[in-house]
C-alpha cells in the first residue's frame, strides 16, 4: 500500500475504534456494529463486482450462512438439557420441540463444537460458492444471467429456511442467544467488546481485500471485467480467476454474518432474500464500487439514512432507497469514493503542497506564487 492508502486505512480504524465509541452510547455504537457487519458483504462486493466485473444479487445467502452458523452453536449452548428440563425433549431447541422433532437432526451435531463452527463458517460458503462458481463460470455464464441466478438463488434460500421451520426456526429464525462460552452476549459490557473484535476483524478482511487489489491477480481481475477474451486467449483460466473471487467475496459475507448475530443476538430469513441482497448491492455502490474503503463509507451513510428516515417516514424509505441507487449511477457512478478523489482530494493535496513550503525560508513566498501560477 502507498501512503495514501496507509493514511486512508488509518483514519478509518481512527474513526471505528476511538471516535465512535467516545461519542456514541451504548445503543447507538451497538447499531453502528450492526452496520459494519454488513460492510463486510460491500467489501466482498467492491472485489467481486468492482474489480472482477462479476455482480452478485444473492450475497444475503453467503451471510446466512455465516449467520446461521454461528447462532446454531449460540442455540445449542443454550439449550442444554437443564436450561430445555420442561420440554419434551430437553437437549434440543425449543423450536425443534413445538415441531415435534425429538432428535436433533445430523447436520446440527457438528456445531456443538465452536472451533468447528468456526471453520465451517468460513468452509461452508467458500464451498457453496465453489459449486455456483464453477456451475456457471465453467459455462461462461456472466453478466446479468449471472445476476438474476443469484437472485433466484437468494429467494429459494428465503423460501427453504421458512419452509423447514422444524430445523432452523422458520419465519422467526434463531432466537433467544445468550452465551458464547458461558460468556452473556446480552450485556451492555458485552456488546461494547463485541463491537471492537467487530471493527477489528473488518480492519483485517479490508487489508486483505487491499492485497489481493494490489497484487497481480487484482490487475488481472481488472484486465477481466475490460476486456474477458484477451484474459483468456493470454492463456489465463478467467473461470478459476472468477471462481476464486466470488468465493472470497462470499467468505467475506459469511465473516459479516457470523458477527451480526454476535453483534445483535437473532439471525432470521429476513437477511437472506432478494431485498437484502440488493441493498448489499447498494451499499457497494454509494460507497463507490471500486472503492476499498469506500465501501465501509456507504454502508453507514446508507443504514444511517435508513435508520434515520425510516423513522420517520416508513412508507417512503424503500423509495428513497431506489432514488439513491438511481442518483448513484446517473449523477456519480463511482459514488462518495469518486465524489472525494474528484473534488475534496484535489483541495486538500493541493493546500498540503502549499504548506510544505516552510514560512521561515525567504524564498517560501516566491515558491508560493510559483506554484500557483503552475497550477
Amino acid at each position: 500500500m502507498d501512503r495514501k492508502d496507509l493514511l486512508a486505512l488509518a483514519t478509518v480504524a481512527v474513526i471505528l475504534l476511538i471516535v465512535f465509541p467516545a461519542l456514541l452510547d451504548g445503543f447507538r455504537l451497538n447499531l453502528v456494529g450492526k452496520y459494519l457487519t454488513y460492510a463486510f458483504v460491500a467489501v466482498g462486493l467492491v472485489l467481486c463486482w468492482g474489480y472482477g466485473g462479476i455482480l452478485s444479487l444473492g450475497q444475503g445467502v453467503f451471510f446466512a450462512l455465516g449467520g446461521y452458523g454461528m447462532a446454531m452453536y449460540l442455540k445449542l449452548e443454550a439449550s442444554s438439557v437443564e436450561n430445555t428440563k420442561i420440554q419434551s425433549t430437553p437437549g434440543i431447541p425449543d423450536f425443534m420441540d413445538w415441531n415435534q422433532i425429538t432428535e436433533l437432526p445430523l447436520f446440527w451435531q457438528p456445531f456443538h463444537s465452536f472451533p468447528l463452527t468456526l471453520i465451517l463458517i468460513v468452509l461452508a460458503p467458500a464451498l457453496f460458492a465453489f459449486v455456483i462458481g464453477s456451475a456457471m463460470f465453467k459455462r461462461r455464464v456472466s453478466g446479468v444471467y449471472f445476476a438474476i441466478i443469484t437472485q433466484a438463488l437468494a429467494a429459494i434460500a428465503t423460501i427453504l429456511i421458512i419452509g423447514q421451520q422444524g430445523y432452523t426456526g422458520g419465519v422467526n429464525g434463531i432466537t433467544d442467544l445468550r452465551t458464547l462460552h458461558g460468556w452473556d452476549i446480552r450485556t451492555d459490557q458485552a456488546k461494547f467488546i463485541l463491537y471492537f473484535v467487530n471493527a477489528a476483524l473488518l480492519l483485517g478482511v479490508v487489508v486483505a481485500a487491499m492485497f489481493v487489489r494490489d497484487s497481480k491477480l487484482g490487475r488481472i481481475l481488472v484486465a477481466m471485467r475490460d476486456k474477458e477474451d484477451r484474459v483468456r486467449f493470454s492463456g489465463y483460466s478467467v473461470a478459476n480467476f472468477q471462481i476464486f473471487v466470488f468465493c472470497l467475496a462470499g467468505v467475506f459475507a459469511a465473516i459479516g454474518g457470523a458477527m451480526f448475530t454476535l453483534q445483535v443476538g437473532f439471525m432470521s430469513p429476513s437477511l437472506v432474500g432478494i431485498v437484502p441482497s440488493i441493498e448489499m448491492v447498494i451499499f457497494t455502490a454509494v460507497g463507490g464500487r471500486l472503492s476499498i474503503l469506500g465501501a465501509i463509507y456507504g454502508t453507514l451513510a446508507v443504514n444511517f439514512a435508513k435508520t434515520s428516515l425510516s423513522e420517520s417516514f416508513p412508507e417512503l424509505w424503500l423509495l428513497g432507497l431506489g432514488g439513491l441507487f438511481i442518483a448513484v449511477v446517473a449523477v456519480f457512478p463511482n459514488g462518495l469514493a469518486g465524489l472525494w478523489r474528484d473534488y475534496a482530494q484535489p483541495f486538500i493535496d493541493k493546500a498540503l503542497k502549499l504548506r510544505s513550503v516552510d514560512p521561515a525560508d525567504p524564498g517560501a513566498e516566491v515558491a508560493k506564487q510559483a506554484a500557483a501560477a503552475a497550477e
